[in-house]
């Protein structure tokens, strides 16, 4: 007999018991073909074999399954997850029940000793390189997209992709400019000293509709002149870090905005967000709100998803 059908049989015959005070136990455990010793432990407050934590580790089976099954599912839709995001996975539960944060080494102890998880190496990949690849190594990518599009029924208006591009202020580029005909050499600009980094994350769907734009700026303060010299639309978002890059802070703020203005224009029930392989877009937190909001990612990283060469 498979333990999660017994064990939902014994949920059942728990909620019959609390929802009957008449019902007896060995009548509720021949009812729902439990056995009569544990469902009267269970009633009586002791846990069940899946949700006993031994006293060498941290999480429950339970736990530790949703987290397999968690690092699996990014993995199949191209996000393969770091030692770092399986720790923060597991924190997150752990905080839940205000326990201690796991130590230095558990993720790699925990995907050691995990038959279905295996740690890689992986390398940096060239953006020249993924424009000249075959179209036959990126094909088992083209056909996760299309399952994706059939499994979830989504829509082509409901299908969207992250471009993010980063730029520094104040550079000039060359360009064509009028001068006088006797002229002697090229003309030259002197670039402004402000050289801050910029980044504007952007989203466009398959109906060719965008959003509003989300610009990164660096500082730790929003400026009062970024809002009076500039004549920004309000649907704009402009945030700040350090640097003016993308981190999962607000790579997660970002998700929000794009919750915020797409739910009312969405047509089905889910939302396909494609993305690139940065972890400050598929963090712990950013997967587990497009969870709780029906937005399913896929990383456009073919090398991920298993299509690299």
């Amino acid at each position: 007999m498979p333990q999660s059908s017994n064990e939902a049989r014994i949920l059942l015959a728990l909620q019959a018991l609390q929802n009957n005070p008449k019902l007896g136990i060995r009548r509720a455990a021949s009812m729902y073909e439990v056995g009569y010793g544990t469902l009267r432990n269970r009633k009586n407050g002791i846990q069940s074999r899946g949700d006993w934590i031994p006293k060498s580790r941290k999480l429950s089976d339970l736990e530790e399954n949703i987290i397999i099954q968690f690092i699996l599912d990014l993995d199949s839709r191209g996000f393969p997850s770091r030692l770092r995001f399986v720790e923060e996975m597991a924190n997150s539960l752990l905080a839940d029940r205000d326990t201690p944060p796991v130590g230095k080494r558990w993720a790699h102890n925990f995907v050691k000793r995990q038959p279905e998880l295996k740690t890689r190496l992986f390398r940096k990949y060239d953006y020249q390189r993924a424009k000249c690849e075959d179209p036959t190594i990126i094909r088992d990518w083209f056909r996760l997209v299309q399952n994706t599009i059939a499994k979830y029924g989504i829509r082509s208006d409901d299908i969207w992709n992250f471009d993010e591009t980063g730029f520094m202020m104040g550079i000039i580029m060359a360009g064509m400019v009028v001068t006088g005909s006797e002229r002697q050499g090229r003309p030259k600009s002197v670039q402004p000293g402000n050289r801050e980094w910029i980044t504007v994350i952007q989203a466009i769907n398959a109906e060719g509709q965008s959003i509003a734009p989300f610009i990164i700026g660096a500082g730790q303060y929003h400026l009062a002149n970024w809002y009076r010299e500039c004549d920004l639309p309000g649907d704009w978002v402009i945030a700040t870090s350090q640097n003016g890059w993308t981190n999962n802070e607000l790579g997660l703020e970002w998700l929000k905005h794009f919750d915020r203005s797409t739910t009312k224009r969405s047509t089905g029930p889910y939302r396909l967000l494609i993305l690139d392989g940065h972890e400050s877009h598929h963090s712990a937190d950013f997967e587990r709100y497009c969870k709780d909001n029906k937005i399913i990612t896929l990383s456009t990283d073919s090398n991920a998803s298993g299509g690299g060469c």
